[in-house]
């Protein structure tokens, strides 16, 4: 995570653990842009080290991932094993951010590059969190 005064874009290469990456904030009804921001680089930064595990303390155990681009959606922390090991460490993906907009109290679109063995594809990354602030829901769609 950034400390302070350090700007939220260098989160991403830092250590991401359940309480310190996903921000967590037990109660908390909406996220501010900030937290959101740091689930997202939280999430890009433990793909791109392919910390399978890492990953997965973002997510709540029953988050789901809706990929279009797959055809298939990944249900609970086994799917979401699966999809992070078959499309990040499978094809060797790099994600890069590019933008974020907020479309609710705790939902944000990440606009990422992607580069790996498959090529290179734009895409979002819907982020919904719980009150928790764990990822509940993303769905990931290629422009």
């Amino acid at each position: 995570m950034s400390q302070p005064g350090q700007p939220l874009a260098a989160s991403a290469s830092g250590p991401a653990s359940r309480d310190d990456a996903a921000g967590l904030r037990h109660g908390a009804m909406a996220p501010t842009h900030e937290h959101l921001r740091h689930v997202a680089d939280a999430l890009i930064a433990a793909t791109n080290a392919l910390a399978v595990e890492r990953v997965l303390a973002l997510f709540a155990h029953d988050a789901v991932i809706d990929d279009p681009s797959t055809g298939h959606r990944f249900d609970g922390h086994a799917g979401i094993r699966r999809y992070v090991e078959q499309y990040f460490v499978g094809y060797q993906t790099v994600t890069r951010f590019l933008s974020m907009q907020r479309l609710g109290p705790q939902r944000a679109r990440v606009r990422v590059d992607f580069t790996g063995d498959f090529g290179h594809e734009i895409g979002n990354l819907d982020i919904t969190v719980n009150t928790q602030g764990l990822i509940a829901r993303l769905d990931a769609d290629l422009e």
